[in-house]
């Protein structure tokens, strides 16, 4: 597939190098030279210096037969120009925008082929916040995935000493849950993945991953470790845009406090919010975290844009008594080393937003990617299409299809029910089935599967 990024940041650069291994003809634009040189001398691409909304620019990098144009730059207007000019001037059939400013998210029939011809919108910001939101709603997890529009959840638990299946075999869940099905999908033990079998034994400190229906996914967490309480003290280091919209998704069901620096932000805040309490001062100053009881808090969020301020507060926060902390961390090389620590879960919003945008450049019909473990692995959603004839896992049991290594068929969606995936269970036209890769080289082999032969047309 020919496909042209716009922007070389964190999301275009983590983008190209996700799509460049997967042998895709990549070009990247950028107005920055330093960059587009430290990508061509890392990933097999072509750069093309200047501003992504001029003609004569995009007509360089190849849109006169580019297959795909996503338009990630840090300017929300550049992005929208682009997709106009690539629809008007070069027909480009698939165009991607990333858009943050709310002001443009919120009006209908904005983004259309008659008006600014965008397919698929990006917002980085509500992604990040959907992110967070399942988080909290699960206690204890790392990471929270939803599927079929939340019928079925992958979700990643550290598996703790004392958890009852901790030192046992994985065939042994079925008879410690005879009423709840589900399956472990992957294992990461000291930062190696583990192909799970029924006679695999659970130790301490493994990352497990784990599938399920919504109902059954706390019943399943308590296997692994403790169950934690909820939440209901939420304090908020950072008020803009993440952190407004967390605020507003949460405040009817928890206690929420916002600490920002900016006076004129703090009126808007405590304007807009119904419930939350607003504060004006630093998430680093510890008499006030002191004052406000940061000790009696269930989780700290520190959501502001800087890395380093992020990482003081939060570290500060858990001294000082917060249960839980969890940090963004823009630069992608910070989240490994401070996982797991202090901070108890470090989120990427590059890497969250990357999987949005890998569900559109799939081939086959890919519902939803999932970035999983900083990029490591991959949860797929796909729909099989065709029949016995023109599909390769059409009327086929999972034992029988031939899934590439590394790659395991976690649950099946069909209509309103969730199957748990077992060797004997036969894949029906329509069904929803979750992937899950720990070698993401063999990305390309999972979306062939999934293709349908001449004869289905």
């Amino acid at each position: 597939m020919k496909i042209i990024i716009l922007g070389a940041g964190q999301v275009g650069g983590t983008l190209a190098e996700h799509l460049a291994s997967e042998a895709n003809d990549i070009t990247v634009v950028d107005t920055d030279g330093e960059r587009l040189r430290d990508l061509g001398d890392r990933l097999d691409i072509r750069t093309v210096q200047g501003r992504a909304s001029f003609p004569t620019v995009l007509r360089q990098a190849g849109a006169d037969d580019a297959d795909m144009l996503v338009a990630v730059t840090n300017s929300d207007e550049t992005n929208m120009v682009a997709c106009q000019v690539a629809h008007t001037l070069f027909h480009t059939p698939t165009k991607i925008a990333r858009v943050r400013e709310a002001a443009y998210l919120t009006r209908a029939g904005l983004f259309d082929n008659d008006a600014i011809p965008v397919d698929v919108l990006i917002s980085p910001e509500q992604v990040v916040t959907n992110y967070i939101k399942r988080l909290i709603e699960h206690p204890g997890a790392l990471q929270v995935i939803d599927f079929a529009e939340g019928k079925a959840q992958l979700v990643a638990v550290k598996a703790y000493y004392g958890g009852p299946l901790v030192g046992q075999q994985l065939r042994q869940l079925r008879e410690h849950m005879p009423n709840v099905d589900t399956r472990v999908a992957a294992i990461f033990r000291r930062d190696r993945p583990i192909m799970p079998k029924g006679d695999t034994v659970i130790e301490a400190d493994d990352e497990v991953f784990f599938i399920a229906a919504k109902a059954h996914i706390r019943a399943v967490m308590s296997e692994m470790r403790r169950l934690e309480e909820s939440y209901k003290r939420i304090v908020i280091a950072g008020g803009g845009q993440i952190g407004e919209r967390l605020a507003e998704a949460i405040e009817s069901r928890y206690q929420v406090k916002i600490i920002e620096m900016n006076p004129a932000r703090c009126r808007y805040l405590s304007d807009t919010l119904d419930s939350t309490v607003v504060l004006q001062g630093s998430a680093s100053d510890r008499d006030l975290l002191l004052e406000e009881n940061i000790a009696d808090a269930d989780i700290f969020l520190a959501l502001t844009n800087d890395d380093e301020a992020n990482i003081m507060s939060s570290l500060l926060a858990k001294r000082l008594g917060a249960k839980k902390v969890m940090t963004i961390i823009n630069n992608p090389a910070y989240v490994d080393l401070i996982q797991g620590g202090d901070i108890d879960i470090a989120i990427s919003p590059q890497l969250a937003t990357i999987g949005t945008l890998l569900a559109h450049v799939r081939r086959g019909d890919i519902v939803s990617v999932h970035s999983l473990r900083r990029g490591a692995a991959e949860a797929i959603e796909a729909i099989a299409h065709g029949d016995a004839k023109s599909s390769k896992v059409i009327g086929r049991a999972i034992e029988s299809i031939g899934l590439p290594p590394g790659t395991t068929i976690g649950a099946i969606i069909r209509d309103e029910e969730v199957l748990i995936a077992h060797d004997d269970t036969v894949i029906e036209a329509g069904d929803h089935v979750i992937l899950f890769l720990v070698d993401k080289k063999h990305i390309r082999d999972v979306e062939k599967l999934f293709h349908v032969g001449l004869s289905f047309f």
